[in-house]
């Protein structure tokens, strides 16, 4: 009997520890929820918030793992393996042009004080700071200058690891890198989404998910516009470099968009989350017919017909060519990759115009144009 009821308190115990466990996990998710995006998770604690972003690149595993300390409390004695990172942050470092936009949006601007590549950063916020040495260009994004990023001293650095590659000697230097892989969601508003991600370290979590219920329901109020379409046409996009033509992998961020747009993209049924590798000989065998053609470029003068058949004569044989339906998106000149990722809702808006005009009769397109 005593063996009995020792192995029934055994029972008992374990379940009751079960519970607790399960009640820590629970508590550790209550009153955070990830909508649309995969590529990131948040636990909140008592004293802490957990951070983890997964790697996209193998999804068995987490990429970073970081745990939010508020700035004015003492780091707790027990906390999980991963970088510490005392919010808000106040001093930051920028990578991209796309989180310098959703700062911005947040009203942290002034936040930023150092950036890369700003010969590409279409605000002109950041280039007035940087004429008033209130901002710093660190370079490349591929390879910072270390001794300027050392100097600049910045909270953490803000960055898009490109397959988890390291930037230059930043790792070295002991300042956090907050790593954004929105750009591998395939969901629009799965990427949009970041924008919360960066809320968490910037103290402006109510401001981001105001800013994205707002976004949301744009994009679903454009998206119901499409939802009885009958006619989809055709459409291809981009051009070759070189001798490669890259399409948008059929399960990208830009194929998911165009299926919301009722448009039929040739490469739906491929696998891709990225960009495709193509042939020209590929691309022609399967799209010369294609209704639409959807072009982005950077140069200061826009493109013509006359400049793109000059660059490559067989552009000319495509029907979008021959019947003057190429639009394009001149990204010198247009805040397209500083805005679409966090604001989708306005790249919808554009394929609509260009693909159902009649469904967006007073709109003016945003980023695109027809080709002259």
């Amino acid at each position: 009997m005593k063996t009995i009821s020792l192995i029934i308190l055994v029972l008992i115990l374990t379940s009751v520890s079960c519970r607790q466990k399960q009640s820590l996990h629970d508590a550790g998710n209550q009153g955070y929820e990830v909508r649309y995006a995969t590529g990131y998770t948040v636990k909140r604690h008592a004293d802490y918030t957990e951070v983890n972003v997964r790697d996209p690149w193998d999804t068995l595993k987490y990429l970073q793992r970081y745990v939010l300390i508020q700035r004015e409390k003492p780091v707790p004695t027990l906390l999980p393996e991963g970088t510490v990172v005392k919010v808000p942050l106040r001093k930051v470092a920028v990578a991209a042009a796309v989180h310098c936009s959703i700062l911005e949006m947040l009203g942290l601007g002034e936040t930023i004080t150092g950036v890369c590549e700003s010969r590409y950063i279409r605000i002109e916020a950041i280039h007035q700071g940087i004429k008033e040495g209130k901002i710093i260009d660190i370079g490349e994004a591929a390879a910072p200058d270390v001794e300027r990023f050392v100097e600049l001293a910045p909270d953490a650095m803000i960055t898009s690891p490109l397959n988890n590659s390291p930037y230059g000697g930043l790792d070295k230097t002991g300042i956090p890198q907050i790593k954004c892989v929105d750009y591998m969601e395939a969901s629009p508003l799965g990427r949009a989404e970041w924008i919360r991600f960066l809320g968490l370290f910037t103290g402006k979590e109510h401001v981001a998910d105001s800013i994205f219920n707002v976004i949301v329901a744009e994009y679903e109020a454009a998206l119901k516009l499409t939802l009885n379409v009958a006619n989809h046409p055709t459409v291809i996009t981009e051009k070759r470099y070189g001798s490669t033509w890259w399409v948008a992998g059929g399960k990208s961020y830009i194929a998911n968009m165009f299926r919301d747009a009722a448009v039929d993209y040739y490469w739906y049924d491929d696998n891709h989350t990225g960009s495709l590798p193509l042939s020209f000989e590929t691309v022609f065998e399967n799209a010369h017919n294609a209704d639409y053609w959807l072009i982005r470029y950077n140069q200061n003068k826009d493109m013509t017909y006359s400049d793109l058949q000059n660059e490559y004569m067989p552009y000319s044989r495509f029907a979008a060519y021959q019947n003057r339906r190429i639009f394009a998106c001149n990204t010198a000149k247009v805040a397209y990759y500083e805005e679409v990722a966090a604001r989708p809702d306005y790249l919808l808006k554009d394929f609509i115009k260009i693909f159902h005009p009649q469904l967006l009769p007073n709109y003016e397109l945003r980023y695109y144009k027809p080709m002259e």
